[in-house]
C-alpha cells in the first residue's frame, strides 16, 4: 500500500473483497457437479457437500491449476507451498461448522492490476467523492496501478432460501462446496469510477484466461467493497472500514460506493465517525442499509485444516502455466489500438467482449486473404468497417438472440466478403443489412445473397446519367432552386434518381454525376 498525501479534501479509500467461482466441472473438494446454472434445490451435493461422518475432502486439481493462473495474470508471487485452512462460523448454509480456505499461506499474494484512466484536464474541477481521473473531453488515459494484496481459494457456502409467510428457512447446498477464488485488493482505489474500471478489467482477465464466466448477475462474481474516507489533512488509513455487500453489476457498484462515500462524508463533518459495519445496497432504493457489525479476522479461530495436504508449486509448473496465460486483456488493448488504429471505444467495447474480439480478428485475417487476391481496397476502411459492424448490427442481433460470437452463423469469411463488397461499390449500405440479415439467420455467401435477392448497385456511369437526365427533365423548379442557392433541392434530386433506379443506384456516383450535370 502506497503512502496516502496530505490533502484538504475528503479523500475515499476503497479497497474489495471479490469472490470469483471458478468454472471448474465438479466442486472444490468432492466430486459432485459445478453447476452455477442449477435450479433443482440440492441435486448437486454428495455426502462431501453434506459433511457426513466419515467423509474426507480431495482438493480440486483444475481449481488449483486456474487460481494460479489468476495469480500469475495480477503479477502475483506464489510461493512455492501453500495450504489450506479451516474458517469457523455457525451458520445453516455451512454444513461442516467451518469452511476450508487459506489464510496466512494462500495460493498468491503481493501483486499488481494496473488499470487505464482518462485524465481530468486541469481546468475540470474535482468534485467530491471523486477523483482527479474522471474522464475530460479530450485527456488521454493514464496507468494507475491497484495493489493486489492475495488471492487464494476457498469453497462456497450454500444459500438460505426465507419463503414468505412461512415459519421455517431452507438450504440449498447446490452451491455449496464450489471453488472460489477470493481476491484481495490492497486500499489503492480513490474514487467510485476507478472501481468500476478496475473491476470490469479484472472481470476481463478472468475471462481471457477461462477461469470463470465472471457473471456479476449470475453470482459468479461477487464484489464487496471496502469503503472510508480520509479527512482533510489525513495522511494514514481512518481507523474504520464499511463493506457493502448485495451489488450485482458494475453499475450498481459504482452507484453504490458513490452513495456511501457521501453518506460517510456527511458524518465526519457533522464531527462524528462512521461505524464499522456491513451495509446492503438497496438497489430499488439507491441507498446502503446497515445489516451487522464487521467481523474481524480473529473471530474465525483459523487453524489449518488437517485433512488436506500442503500444495507444492514447482518452477517448472509455475513456469508451465507462464507460457500458456494468453494475451491479455491490456495487450491486447495496446494491440488493438496500434495495429488497427479503432478509436478508444471502440477498443475497449471489443476487448469487454472476448468472444467478438476474437471474432473480429477473425474477419480482418479474411480481409487480408482478400488484400492478396484484389488490388484496391483499402485495408484501413475495411478494418474499422469490421469494427463498426461488430460493435452494431452484429451485436444487436447476437444479443437479441443471445448466440456465441464464434457460433454464428455468418462466418468471418463471408464477413469479410460482405465488407468488400461494400467497398467495392458492388452494394449499398441498406442493401448490406439485408445481406447481413440473412447471413446471420441463415448462413450463406454475400455474392449469392445479393444474386438471389436482386440487390446488386448500379454504378455503370451511362446507366445513371440517363436516370439523372430524366429527373432533371421532370422537375425544372428544383433545379432552378438549386441553381438559386438553395441546396437542400440537391438532396431531393438525388432521392429522385434514387427512387429512378429503384434504390440500387450507387450513392457516390450519384452525387457527382448530379453536381456535374447542375454546374
Amino acid at each position: 500500500m502506497r503512502p496516502f498525501p496530505s490533502s484538504t479534501e475528503y479523500r475515499p479509500v476503497i479497497g474489495f473483497e471479490i469472490h470469483v467461482e471458478l468454472a471448474t466441472k465438479s466442486k472444490m473438494f468432492s466430486p459432485a457437479p459445478n453447476d452455477p446454472d442449477e435450479k433443482e434445490p440440492n441435486k448437486n451435493i454428495d455426502e462431501i457437500v453434506t459433511a457426513q461422518p466419515g467423509t474426507l475432502p480431495v482438493a480440486n486439481k483444475e481449481a488449483i491449476r486456474l487460481a494460479a493462473m489468476v495469480g500469475l495474470a495480477l503479477n502475483c508471487t506464489i510461493d512455492e507451498y501453500s495450504k489450506f485452512d479451516r474458517k469457523h462460523y455457525f451458520y445453516p448454509d455451512l454444513p461442516k461448522g467451518y469452511q476450508i480456505s487459506q489464510y496466512d499461506q494462500p495460493i498468491s499474494k503481493n501483486g499488481y492490476l494496473d488499470i487505464e484512466l482518462p485524465t481530468t484536464p486541469s481546468s475540470v474541477p474535482t468534485e467530491v467523492g471523486t477523483s482527479s481521473t474522471a474522464r475530460g473531453e479530450e485527456g488521454k488515459p493514464r496507468i494507475k496501478r491497484i495493489g493486489i494484496t492475495r488471492a487464494h481459494l476457498e469453497e462456497d457456502a450454500g444459500k438460505n432460501v426465507h419463503p414468505e409467510g412461512l415459519p421455517y428457512s431452507l438450504v440449498d447446498y447446490n452451491r455449496a462446496g464450489c471453488p472460489l477464488l477470493e481476491i484481495v485488493t490492497e486500499p489503492d482505489i480513490e474514487s467510485a469510477e476507478e472501481a468500476r474500471i478496475f473491476l470490469q478489467e479484472l472481470r476481463n482477465i478472468v475471462r481471457y484466461i477461462g477461469a470463470s464466466d465472471a457473471d456479476m448477475e449470475k453470482g459468479t462474481m461477487r464484489v464487496e467493497p471496502n469503503i472510508s474516507v480520509r479527512k482533510p489533512g489525513e495522511t494514514t488509513l481512518p481507523k474504520y472500514k464499511v463493506e457493502v455487500k448485495n451489488i450485482n453489476s458494475f453499475r450498481y457498484a459504482e452507484a453504490a460506493i458513490n452513495y456511501e462515500i457521501q453518506r460517510q462524508i456527511e458524518i465526519l463533518k457533522e464531527g462524528g465517525t462512521p461505524k464499522q459495519v456491513t451495509m446492503g445496497w438497496n438497489e430499488k432504493g439507491g441507498f446502503t442499509v446497515e445489516q451487522r457489525s464487521k467481523e474481524e479476522a480473529n473471530d474465525y479461530r483459523y487453524f489449518p485444516e488437517p485433512d488436506l495436504p500442503i500444495l507444492h508449486f514447482t518452477k517448472e509448473y509455475l513456469d508451465d502455466l507462464r507460457s500458456r496465460l494468453p494475451e491479455l486483456p491490456a495487450q491486447k488493448r495496446a494491440r488493438f489500438t496500434e495495429e488497427y488504429g479503432l478509436p478508444s471505444a471502440d477498443v475497449e467495447n471489443l476487448i469487454n467482449w472476448k468472444e467478438l474480439a476474437y471474432y473480429f480478428e477473425d474477419i480482418v485475417s479474411e480481409i487480408d486473404e482478400w488484400l492478396n487476391q484484389e488490388k484496391g481496397l483499402d485495408r484501413n476502411q475495411l478494418i474499422k468497417q469490421a469494427a463498426n459492424w461488430c460493435l452494431g448490427d452484429f451485436s444487436a442481433l447476437l444479443n437479441q438472440t443471445g448466440t456465441d460470437p464464434r457460433q454464428s452463423k455468418a462466418t468471418p469469411e463471408n464477413f469479410a466478403e460482405l465488407l468488400k463488397m461494400i467497398q467495392q461499390g458492388k452494394i449499398s449500405g441498406s442493401a448490406a443489412k439485408q445481406v447481413f440479415k440473412v447471413m446471420f439467420e441463415k448462413g450463406g455467401d454475400p455474392s449469392n445473397i445479393v444474386d438471389d435477392l436482386g440487390l446488386h448497385q448500379v454504378s455503370d456511369e451511362s446507366v445513371i446519367e440517363t436516370a439523372i437526365d430524366k429527373v432533371i427533365a421532370a422537375n425544372e423548379k428544383a433545379v432552378a432552386d438549386f441553381k438559386a442557392g438553395q441546396e437542400k433541392s440537391f438532396g431531393f434530386l438525388v432521392g429522385q434518381t434514387m427512387k429512378e433506379l429503384k434504390g440500387k443506384g450507387n450513392p457516390q456516383v450519384i452525387n457527382q454525376l448530379l453536381r456535374k450535370k447542375l454546374s
